[in-house]
């Protein structure tokens, strides 16, 4: 084993020459206005963020009543966090969803090809409990919706569930010591208990391109497909693009499932381009029934604990999932180095990632015919700079005389007109726009608490968006001094896993916990001490920063706020250091010594 560096001669490649085509790259990206480039539909956009999946013109009455719990969203944290607080026999739930039905992500993204790039057997939760074996191992988007609808039934959620409804405001009742409830729908009830479990991607996001409102063609938001406009559904027959031109702005995760099948229907496709994903191999399949009906109860969460151990650096004796995530994690360890790697753990991972990407770069080339087209498609960034992608059929359909990629170097376009968009001084007239540029993450935690579009005032009327305006103050993540009886679910402040229902589930489960212990003492107030509060507000920000130096670097996105991380206290910097195995334990733990800095009053 080499304790220096191998060089270039050895390795086959020039580390040095990679890390300044990545600086180069990255700098292409960044901008002043980092986050603050993207805009949410209002105005003359604000119907590219309406639900097309209802039938217009929904009343009903208003409610005045009282419950035990108010679950605000209806995806898979609002389900896990009903089906949790249903096995404690905690009662009295209450759903309020904007959408038409539950499953969140599942229920806005329909657009052709959506999948999930988890497997389905660690991603879908409550399998064993709801008695459902998926279909594949890959499960698309239809039959992870349908999971979402089967939980719900299983666990009795849609009993009193307010779909189509949007809370405007959260007001705490110190009296009472209860939560007033007021929505978009007239409602102005009271709730005992409020989880908050609203995610991030709901809310679709626009490019600030000048002239965007003024286009007069046909658009929408991938998250928002319109399929009377394109007829099919998500597994095809996108007959309606036949005579159109039909450009789509993004090539994240969204746009590597959705292009191929566009391709295949339009008369004409152009994908806009700034930075382009990793993609790697897609290695699905049927599920094996036999094996399925040998899993030994409490396998689903064996298996779970399992890829999140592996896939946040803590070791295990075998690998009960063998994926591209588990793979890649394991290629960061330096196995695909052999005696080539060096001993420096910072060192060794920088090689490997370079052999990856190399790898990833190696497999464009392949697939792509067209030589420049394949050139613009390669990622020159470290690996988990952006989510890596799993596919088999974007690269494929840039061989196809109808694609076109405009890679516009890093910059975006030029412009909208009223026919189509502009680059490099050339109008492209098309006659459908459809973004696929991601969902508000709502990086100010201050900002995200307006824009969700429900102020929460707490004791004395203090506004959360004011006490997290510079920057997120909780206990454990959950909960916040100021703010009894509130509960928050989500990826900051806690253990944060690539497979983020691992986590919905555990934090779930914790929150009917200490609902559990409250209804058992017949206690009527949860909330942190101001000290407990604080305390893990240090422990938080004073972790390693290796990983923030390492996002520093890499091209801008929504990782790192877009190349702003550090300039402000964001979801990018708020995660356990320690990872999502020791935060669950650690909570675990902390449950069973007594709740210390938690009044439960």
């Amino acid at each position: 084993m080499s304790s220096s560096v191998p060089d270039r001669t050895e390795l086959g490649f020039d580390p040095e020459a990679l890390r300044a085509k990545y600086r180069a790259e990255r700098d292409k990206r960044l901008r002043d206005d980092g986050g603050n480039q993207f805009v949410v539909p209002t105005g003359d956009l604000k119907h590219l963020a309406d639900d097309p999946y209802v039938e217009p013109g929904f009343t009903r009455a208003p409610l005045s009543d009282d419950v035990n719990v108010l679950i605000v969203g209806g995806g898979f944290a609002g389900l896990s966090a009903g089906a949790a607080l249903r096995k404690q026999g905690v009662g009295g739930i209450r759903y309020v969803e904007k959408g038409g039905d539950f499953g969140g992500t599942w229920y806005w993204n329909r657009y052709p090809g959506v999948q999930c790039d988890i497997e389905s057997y660690i991603y879908l939760p409550l399998l064993e409990e709801t008695g459902y074996m998926p279909r594949e191992r890959y499960s698309h988007g239809p039959e992870i919706w349908e999971h979402a609808q089967r939980i719900a039934r299983h666990f009795d959620l849609y009993e009193d569930a307010l779909f189509q409804t949007a809370v405007t405001e959260l007001r705490w009742l110190d009296e009472e010591r209860k939560w007033l409830v007021r929505t978009d729908r007239g409602d102005a009830f009271k709730a005992r208990y409020v989880i908050r479990t609203n995610g991030i991607l709901d809310r679709p996001k626009l490019p600030g391109i000048p002239g965007i409102a003024g286009y007069k063609g046909h658009s929408f938001h991938t998250s928002r497909w319109d399929y009377d406009y394109t007829k099919g559904d998500s597994t095809g027959g996108l007959t309606g693009l036949a005579n159109k031109r039909v450009a789509i702005i993004g090539t994240g995760a969204t746009a590597i499932q959705a292009v191929p099948y566009v391709a295949r229907y339009a008369k004409h496709l152009y994908v806009v381009q700034r930075t382009p994903s990793g993609i790697d191999e897609r290695r699905n399949g049927p599920t094996d029934a036999a094996w399925w009906q040998g899993l030994e109860p409490g396998w689903q969460r064996r298996r779970r604990d399992n890829f999140v151990a592996l896939t946040t650096g803590v070791p295990q004796d075998e690998d009960l999932v063998g994926d591209g995530w588990t793979d890649a994690i394991r290629d960061l360890a330096g196995a695909n180095l052999g005696d080539l790697a060096p001993d420096d753990l910072s060192a060794k991972k920088e090689l490997a990632d370079f052999v990856k990407m190399n790898q990833v770069r190696s497999r464009v080339d392949e697939i792509v015919e067209d030589s420049a087209t394949a050139e613009a498609l390669k990622p020159w960034y470290r690996q988990f700079c952006k989510r890596p992608c799993f596919n088999d059929d974007f690269l494929p359909a840039f061989n196809r005389p109808n694609v076109d990629l405009i890679d516009t170097g890093g910059r975006g376009l030029d412009g909208f007109t009223e026919e189509g968009f502009l680059f490099d001084g050339k109008l492209y007239p098309v006659d459908c726009v459809i973004f696929a540029t991601g969902f508000d993450f709502g990086n100010a935690y201050g900002a995200s608490a307006q824009q969700k579009g429900h102020p929460i005032l707490g004791r004395d009327g203090i506004s959360l968006a004011d006490e997290w305006g510079e920057g997120m103050r909780t206990l454990h993540g959950f909960y916040s001094a100021g703010f009894p009886n509130l509960f928050h679910m989500g990826g900051s402040q806690n253990g944060l896993a690539f497979n983020l229902t691992y986590c919905l589930d555990e934090q779930a489960e914790h929150i009917a916990e200490v609902a559990k212990v409250a209804e058992e003492r017949g206690a009527t107030l949860i909330e942190p001490t101001a000290e407990a509060e604080a305390e893990w507000v240090a422990t938080i920000r004073a972790k390693d920063k290796s990983f923030q130096d390492f996002q520093r670097d890499c091209t801008p996105g929504n990782f790192n706020d877009e190349g702003k991380i550090g300039g402000r206290i964001s979801r990018s910097d708020e995660y356990y250091g320690a990872g999502p195995i020791a935060f669950y334990a650690l909570i675990r733990e902390w449950r069973a010594k007594g709740m210390a800095g938690l009044t439960i009053a």
